[in-house]
């Protein structure tokens, strides 16, 4: 282990260990390299650390005190954050597949190149909560609002969108292939760069009032069985 101020490096944490740490720092740590694989750090106040490098598969994290954290490069598959306070969080380039957060708290937290495939996002508290250049593949993401927001290159393929408030955003990029759109909202909403590839007549009526592509538009008459030239 390899400590100078307050980053802590190379070292592998239980429970106990970061327990006795906490009590002994009066300010936020910065983890380098870290080992937290399926440790319980649940209801622990980690306010203002920072995570860089560090490995929480399979982690618990329910009810931690997770507000103003930095994680960097992080791998926390199937972790769980639970009623998490994630309130102001960022997430850079990291690899939270099948993560669970149900009912967290997410208000302005940042995820940037992230990766959260199957990811469920449920009854969670997530008022300017922002996605830019992530995987969103087959993730829960019911009833969330990203109305007015610039959707920078995320994928929502198959994702269950149930219910979410596109209104007025636009999208860069990303695709919504195959994604779950019951109740969904989207009037003023700009689609023109993202992939609609599965959208049928059926449920086009979701997207009334947004702004698509002649080549979307065209793809859509085809499925009538009519010739677009």
């Amino acid at each position: 282990m390899t400590t100078t101020a307050s980053v802590i490096s190379d070292q592998t944490w239980s429970r106990a260990d970061l327990l006795a740490c906490l009590q002994d720092r009066d300010t936020p740590l910065h983890f380098e390299r870290c080992n937290f694989d399926e440790a319980d750090l649940s209801r622990l106040d980690l306010r203002g650390a920072q995570f860089t490098l560090c490995n929480f598969a399979e982690t618990s994290f329910d009810r931690a005190l997770l507000s103003e954290t930095r994680w960097a490069g992080c791998r926390a598959r199937q972790a769980d954050f639970g009623l998490a306070d994630l309130t102001n969080a960022r997430f850079q380039d990291c690899d939270l597949n099948n993560t669970q957060w149900t009912r967290a708290k997410l208000a302005s937290a940042l995820f940037t190149g992230v990766k959260l495939t199957g990811a469920h996002f449920a009854e969670v508290s997530a008022l300017g909560i922002v996605f830019k250049d992530s995987l969103l593949v087959d993730a829960h993401l019911r009833s969330l609002s990203f109305r007015k927001q610039t959707l920078a290159q995320l994928d929502f393929s198959e994702a269950d969108l149930s219910g979410c408030d596109f209104r007025e955003a636009v999208f860069e990029g990303g695709s919504l292939r195959n994604a779950h759109l019951k109740l969904a909202r989207f009037e003023g909403a700009d689609l023109r760069d993202a992939d609609l590839g599965g959208l049928r007549l059926a449920n086009a009526a979701q997207f009334k009032g947004a702004t698509i592509s002649h080549r979307q538009a065209a793809s859509l008459v085809e499925e009538l069985g009519l010739r677009v030239v």
